[in-house]
C-alpha cells in the first residue's frame, strides 16, 4: 500500500530520486531496499550530504586508516572516498539503468564548488571523476554560473554525462539549455554516440520560496502575505514551459534524430522549509512529465503515506505562474537580486560543507596515521 502513490508519482513521468548517499546506506543494503520497494531510480549527491555521512559514520575508517597508510593528500582523500560511494551507488542502481536504457539508474557526484568561478579546473575535475569512478550510470555534477556553462558544454562534447546544479533563474536555466546543446554538437562531431550520454538541469525549488518569503514578511502587508509560498512553485512552472519550447526546437530535432535523449528537468531543494507548508507541496504541484525529483528519503516517505498525484499538474498552469511572478515584480521584489542572492548562497553553502570535509578528513587521516 504504501509504495502505491509512489507508482502513480513515476507513471505520471516523475523518476524519483534520492537526494542522500552515505556508506551506512550501502553496506545496510538500505539504498537497494528504496529501489526495490520504494520506486527510487537514481540518487544525488552534494559536499553537504557526504560531509555529514563521513563526519557521522564509522564506516570509513577502514579506507581512511588505509589512505592514512599510504601517505594520501587530503583533497585526494576526499576524491577517493566520494568515489568509492559513488561507485557503489552506481552498481546498486545498475538494474534501473538496464531497465530505463539509461536514462535513470544515475548517481551524481559533484565537482568541487570552490571551483565554481573556474572553467578550466572545472572540466579537469569532471574528466578526473569520470575517470576515477568509471561507471556508465554516472552524472558529473556541475554548478550552473556563468563560468561553469562553458565547463558544461565541454563536459558533455566529451561524452561525458552531466548533472547542471544550482539552477534558480530562467534565463540561467535557458543558458544551461543551449550549453547542452552545444555540447552534444560538439560530442557528435566528435563521433561519440548521443544516446549513451545523459543530462539532467537541476532547477531549485524550497530555496526560492525561503528568499521571497523573507522579502514578503518584510513588505508586510496583506497583499504581501497572500504571495506567501508561491514563488517556487511559479518560477519551477516557467521553467517547465521553458524546457517544452526548446526541446521542441529544430535545434533539437538535429540532435533527437542523432540518438540524443533530453535533458530533463529536475528539481532539487523539494523539502519544505516553513513547517507551515504541507511536507509535499514542492512533489505535489511539480508532477510533469519527462521530469525528476529528488527527495531526501522522509520527503519520499511522507510521498507514499499521504502524498497526491494530479497527472501533468504543470503545463496547464503557465498563465497563473506567470501573475503571481508579475505579483510579486509588482511589489518592488527584484527577480534579478533574488536569483542572485540565491546562486552566490548555494555556491557558499556547497563551499563551506566542502571545507567541512576537508577538515573531517584531515582529523580522520591524522587519527589514523
Amino acid at each position: 500500500m504504501s509504495s502505491d502513490r509512489l507508482a502513480e508519482l513515476a507513471a505520471a513521468g516523475v523518476a524519483i530520486w534520492l537526494d542522500d548517499l552515505s556508506r551506512q546506506r550501502l553496506t545496510s543494503g538500505g539504498l537497494d531496499k528504496l529501489r526495490r520497494e520504494q520506486h527510487v531510480v537514481g540518487v544525488t549527491t552534494n559536499p553537504t550530504i557526504f560531509a555529514k555521512a563521513v563526519t557521522s559514520a564509522e564506516d570509513y575508517a577502514e579506507q581512511v586508516k588505509d589512505l592514512a597508510l599510504r601517505e594520501t593528500s587530503v583533497p585526494e582523500a576526499m576524491r577517493s572516498i566520494m568515489a568509492h560511494d559513488v561507485r557503489w551507488a552506481c552498481d546498486v542502481l545498475k538494474p534501473a539503468a538496464e531497465a530505463s536504457r539509461g536514462i535513470d539508474g544515475r548517481v551524481s557526484i559533484e565537482v568541487d564548488p570552490a571551483l565554481a568561478a573556474e572553467t578550466a579546473r572545472t572540466l579537469a575535475e569532471a574528466k578526473e571523476l569520470w575517470w576515477l569512478v568509471d561507471r556508465d550510470n554516472l552524472f558529473i555534477k556541475i554548478p550552473a554560473t556563468k563560468e561553469g556553462l562553458p565547463a558544461i558544454t565541454a563536459t558533455l562534447a566529451l561524452g561525458i554525462s552531466v548533472n547542471v546544479t544550482l539552477i534558480f533563474s530562467l534565463q540561467r536555466y535557458e543558458a544551461v539549455i543551449n550549453a547542452f546543446f552545444a555540447g552534444l554538437e560538439q560530442a557528435k562531431e566528435n563521433g561519440h554516440d548521443l544516446s549513451k550520454i545523459g543530462s539532467v538541469a537541476s532547477f531549485f525549488v524550497s530555496r526560492v520560496d525561503t528568499e521571497y518569503d523573507k522579502r514578503l514578511d518584510k513588505i508586510g502587508t496583506a497583499e504581501a502575505k497572500a504571495l506567501k509560498g508561491k514563488a517556487a512553485i511559479a518560477n519551477a512552472k516557467l521553467a517547465y514551459r521553458l524546457y517544452e519550447q526548446q526541446f521542441s526546437s529544430q535545434r533539437w530535432q538535429a540532435l533527437a534524430n542523432a540518438g540524443a535523449h533530453p535533458q530533463r528537468p529536475l528539481w532539487a531543494s523539494t523539502s519544505t522549509k516553513n513547517p507551515e507548508y504541507r511536507d509535499v507541496i514542492y512533489v505535489e504541484e511539480l508532477v510533469a512529465p519527462g521530469t525528476v525529483n529528488t527527495m531526501p528519503e522522509p520527503v519520499i516517505h511522507a510521498f507514499a503515506d499521504h502524498g497526491v498525484v494530479r497527472p501533468d499538474a504543470v503545463t496547464g498552469s503557465y498563465a497563473e505562474a506567470q501573475q503571481v511572478m508579475d505579483s510579486l515584480a509588482a511589489l518592488g521584489i527584484d527577480y534579478n537580486d533574488v536569483v542572485e542572492v540565491l546562486e552566490r548562497e548555494g555556491v557558499e553553502k556547497f563551499s563551506a560543507s566542502g571545507k567541512e570535509m576537508i577538515e573531517t578528513v584531515q582529523k580522520a587521516l591524522d587519527a589514523a596515521s
